[in-house]
């Protein structure tokens, strides 16, 4: 019976980060038990886009974490109950588009193609093909088949209804308030339920993951990082891919605290129109700030002129776990064996979810991992606090 027998981890955070690592545990065996202080994907989980991209990643660890975790996604989607398996997953593919010089986007698509990305340079006339509705002041553009979309809240939540289908079990409104340890390691986490005996924590509390930390007499660095999405009234089907501009990319990779915002446009299956993104590392200041609603709207307009007669239909937004270098952290803390972490995926947790879950159920197994997780590893100078 769910809840009879100790479980083996603990997952504190039921967003999609920690979902995924969940089922991903529980489909191999593991017995979960998931806790939140609020609710599934209650977080930063829902005020995300549901982006699943390889285009806005240079070469490097986290693009290799990405190309893994797209694939993967596949995998667990089959993984799902079958009353639950609609995420409203897309495979749209992605386009950015450059208004001015060219060079750069080809040089990046150029590099992602030799890293393994699909990453097909297009004229402007063949973006006006797949984009009919862009501006014309369009100079050159990238098409990436493989960047999709699912619904965040969807996905989370039907991760997490596989893990109770194993025997696992999810409490919310359970408050994680530190662990206990025994010995150097790992016997029980302290909640605002009642100690919880367990064999293992996995803190994927997201932009509260250094808080959770330090209460576990761990600190990591992983910050909060605001962004804000507009969200239109339904549309007729007008924009058919996750498009955004070249300026994206070099706003995601960007570790400046001031106001980055560059503009990413996609439809919904509702008709809705999304538009981001904002980056602004204000602490978990959640206040709507007109300029930055001004500035988004600005600038997709910009790119797609016919938005200048759209109504926006509201704003919201959330907070993002920011590694301080641009990596997520995955796997075991040396300090203290049994606590695990997940997080510090900023903007691109939905879509790194999956390799995430299975990186970690590779780990605590012993299991060899299907990519390098050295890089993602607690014990790096950025992430430890001194």
């Amino acid at each position: 019976m769910p809840g009879s027998a100790t479980p083996d981890v603990v997952v504190v955070g039921a967003g999609m980060v920690g979902a995924a690592c969940a089922e991903a545990l529980s489909a191999a065996g593991v017995r979960v038990l998931v806790i939140d202080r609020d609710g599934p994907a209650g977080g930063t989980t829902a005020a995300g886009e549901g982006n699943v991209l390889v285009s806005d990643k240079e070469p490097g660890p986290e693009l290799e974490l990405a190309i893994a975790s797209r694939a993967e996604w596949d995998v667990v989607r089959d993984r799902l109950p079958e009353r639950v398996a609609d995420v409203e997953w897309e495979s749209k593919g992605g386009v950015v588009v450059a208004t001015g010089e060219p060079g750069p986007l080809r040089e990046f698509a150029a590099k992602q193609s030799a890293a393994g990305v699909d990453a097909q340079v297009i004229t402007p006339s063949e973006v006006f093909e797949l984009e009919p509705l862009l501006t014309p002041r369009v100079t050159v553009g990238v098409h990436y088949p493989d960047d999709a979309q699912v619904q965040p809240v969807l996905a989370a939540t039907a991760l997490l209804a596989a893990v109770r289908d194993r025997g696992g079990e999810v409490r919310s409104g359970v408050t994680a308030l530190g662990v206990r340890q025994s010995g150097g390691r790992v016997v029980g986490v302290d909640t605002s339920g009642g100690d919880i005996a367990c064999g293992a924590v996995l803190n994927a509390c997201g932009p509260w993951a250094g808080a959770f930390g330090a209460s576990a007499g761990a600190p990591i660095q992983v910050l909060p990082r605001r962004g804000v999405i507009l969200v239109t009234a339904p549309l007729p089907e007008c924009v058919r891919h996750k498009v955004y501009d070249a300026d994206y990319v070099g706003a995601v990779g960007s570790g400046d605290a001031e106001l980055q915002t560059s503009t990413v446009v996609e439809s919904t299956r509702s008709g809705t129109v999304l538009i981001g993104s904002s980056r602004e590392r204000i602490g978990f200041d959640d206040t709507i700030r007109v300029h930055v609603l001004r500035e988004l709207a600005r600038k997709a307009v910009g790119l797609f002129p016919f938005l200048g007669d759209v109504p926006v239909m509201r704003a919201y937004g959330g907070f993002r776990p920011y590694a301080p270098d641009h990596l997520p952290v995955i796997g075991p803390d040396p300090r203290l064996l049994g606590l695990w972490h997940a997080t510090g995926h900023e903007g691109a947790g939905i879509g790194l979810a999956p390799a995430t879950g299975r990186l970690i159920t590779e780990l605590f197994l012993g299991l060899t991992p299907h990519v390098d997780a050295s890089p993602f590893r607690v014990d790096r100078p950025a992430v430890i606090a001194a």
